[in-house]
């Protein structure tokens, strides 16, 4: 793809004005841990949320998109919109809880919940383990990706793609070097605003190089005919005949992985940065709001640009060998062909924003495990601001460097994703009945972390199951949530609660439902019990139903169901309004009491 001077100036202007951003914001940012990390928590809804859904937008993620399109149709993004379960219980079981816990990290919420050495432990392990290998293998693969959009686009090797790469990477870490949590958010809005209305303009250009929507629709609908049992590949819901989407599948995306599993931005229970942008919000309201617009945007707004430039690219290149081997490809290669020359800086400076608004994020939460649970738990406990902030910048481009290294080996994105999903899976129970079982101990977390690590690998190297394949996938996973669930809940029983103080300072620091806390709730009469499970649960069914009517009627619309798209955005609507009346005439005095 060839670029012209105009299109430098474009790039440079972007990377200009991002450290602009930076220098502006860095006195404020550098006043304190607390400022550096979580912006002294004074960050409004709308910027957390959208910092959220900046982060979640990758470089990799238009690429990702239109692979599992080019293999299983629209329907294929069923592997990450089931996450919506998982989601919404953030929003209204765990965003206010967070929020009330006064944590800095996640990592640090083990020492708030539990006592001893256990908790000790417990924390400094966490923080460590995602603070470096886990952190380190995510901003590996999106490192990867821009590196093989650049070899694709520019036509350079893949060593001088990494050294693209890192020039970018350097500067995304000189603003969280220099702005914290501050610059990330601020540069996350502008970086969404920009990568968002590119890909928006790509939509538009390659549909219409296509002969428009409705010859669009009726190509692929010839290509469904050899399509065989893989059903059709404009429907909204997997063909349950399918090869890649059997019955069991289905059932365990949308009833077991959302709260089973633990994967980077989709937590049971909230966590990583989701959790960050939570700490940072001015208060409990504003927490709860930034996560449902992050899950709004992130659902129902975002998808649909990069499915059309996938079903642009079915069409175009479906007889293509290169395609079938590497469908991911088929984006850039929309992006080359149908994008006017003009635009083409512009472009790439979206994708420098996609990846540099995850890479920002990944440096200043891996950086805050292992300055504030780490380094300063651990090590140097009595310095002043100044220090650890200092520290943080240093530890900000230490990541910077090793992210490169591993990069340099990395030769898969999804092999990467297959293992932090292998890991992951089966612990995610425990980290939601945390909150409101007061017999979870330490021990629970360790013991579910340790087993489901151990049976995992057990399952996919021992029994050769392929996480990758969709019938194996589902085993994999209900074996190890069932195994490590036993283990866990056994190990709960066998050891011994908490200690009483330590639950009772929770409990009343947290106020968490007390249905499952009763023996500490009949202690702690100062505090009113909250009896908000009902309440919350009507929300989270009618948020969960909202944003798939959101989803499905502006897919319905783009795709020239104009009727049915507009009664699923009705329904969207009314379910949005419950939600919006339930919460006006009670919930925020629940949430703020």
């Amino acid at each position: 793809m060839q670029l012209t001077i105009i299109d430098w100036v474009v790039i440079a202007l972007y990377f200009l004005f991002n450290l602009a951003v930076a220098l502006y914001l860095r006195k404020r940012a550098t006043k304190s841990v607390s400022d550096f990390f979580i912006s002294g928590r004074n960050v409004t809804w709308w910027l957390a949320g959208t910092s959220m859904v900046a982060t979640t937008f990758a470089a990799d993620t238009p690429l990702v998109v239109t692979g599992l399109v080019a293999r299983n149709g629209i329907a294929g993004n069923w592997i990450w919109w089931s996450m919506v379960f998982s989601g919404m219980l953030t929003v209204f079981f765990f965003a206010k809880l967070w929020r009330r816990a006064g944590v800095m990290t996640d990592a640090e919420f083990a020492e708030i919940r539990y006592g001893g050495k256990p908790a000790v432990f417990l924390r400094g392990f966490r923080a460590l383990y995602l603070g470096l290998p886990i952190n380190l293998i995510i901003m590996g693969w999106v490192n990867l990706a821009i590196v093989k959009i650049m070899m694709q686009a520019l036509g350079v090797t893949k060593i001088e793609a990494l050294v693209i790469a890192m020039a970018i990477m350097f500067i995304t870490a000189s603003i969280s070097t220099l702005s914290g949590l501050w610059g990330v958010l601020w540069t996350d809005l502008f970086q969404f605003v920009l990568k968002m209305g590119m890909v928006i303009l790509l939509a538009v250009f390659a549909v219409g190089a296509t002969g428009g929507m409705t010859s669009l629709v009726t190509q692929l609908q010839a290509i469904d005919k050899t399509r065989g049992a893989q059903g059709s590949i404009l429907s909204l819901v997997p063909d349950l005949d399918s090869t890649w989407m059997p019955m069991l599948t289905f059932f365990v995306f949308i009833s077991v992985n959302w709260w089973a599993s633990w994967y980077p931005g989709a937590e049971p229970g909230g966590g990583g940065y989701v959790a960050q942008r939570i700490f940072s919000a001015k208060d409990e309201k504003h927490s709860l709001l930034a996560t449902l617009w992050f899950n709004v945007a992130h659902y129902a707004l975002r998808p649909w640009p990069w499915i059309l430039v996938a079903l642009v690219a079915v069409v175009r290149f479906q007889n293509d060998p290169a395609f079938q081997a590497d469908p991911e490809s088929g984006y850039v290669r929309v992006l080359i062909t149908d994008l006017p020359i003009y635009l083409r800086g512009l472009m790439l400076a979206a994708f420098a924003a996609a990846y540099m608004s995850t890479i920002g994020t990944q440096l200043n939460w891996g950086a805050s495990y292992l300055v504030n649970d780490v380094y300063r738990r651990f090590m140097q406990r009595t310095r002043e601001e100044k220090h650890y902030v200092l520290v943080s910048q240093g530890i900000t481009m230490l990541l910077m460097i090793l992210s490169a290294v591993i990069t340099f080996y990395m030769d898969s994105i999804a092999n990467a994703w297959r293992f932090l999903m292998a890991i992951g899976a089966g612990t995610g129970l425990v980290y939601i009945l945390r909150w409101f079982w007061w017999r979870i101990n330490a021990w629970s977390e360790i013991s579910a972390m340790i087993s489901a690590f151990i049976v995992s690998m057990i399952l996919q190297f021992g029994f050769h199951l392929n996480e990758g394949e969709p019938k194996e996938f589902a085993y994999l996973l209900l074996i190890t949530v069932t195994i490590t669930t036993a283990v866990w809940l056994s190990v709960t029983y066998l050891t011994n609660p908490e200690p009483r103080e330590i639950l009772l300072s929770f409990y009343r620091k947290v106020r968490p439902n007390a249905t499952m806390w009763k023996p500490i709730a009949a202690e702690a009469t100062d505090i009113v019990p909250q009896k908000d499970g009902i309440f919350n649960l009507v929300n989270w069914l009618s948020g969960v139903v909202m944003i798939y009517a959101f989803l499905f009627g502006a897919g319905k619309i783009i795709l020239g169901d104009t009727l049915t798209g507009l009664v699923f955005i009705l329904v969207g609507f009314i379910f949005g309004g419950i939600i919006y009346r339930g919460m006006d005439k009670h919930g925020w005095e629940v949430i703020s009491s």
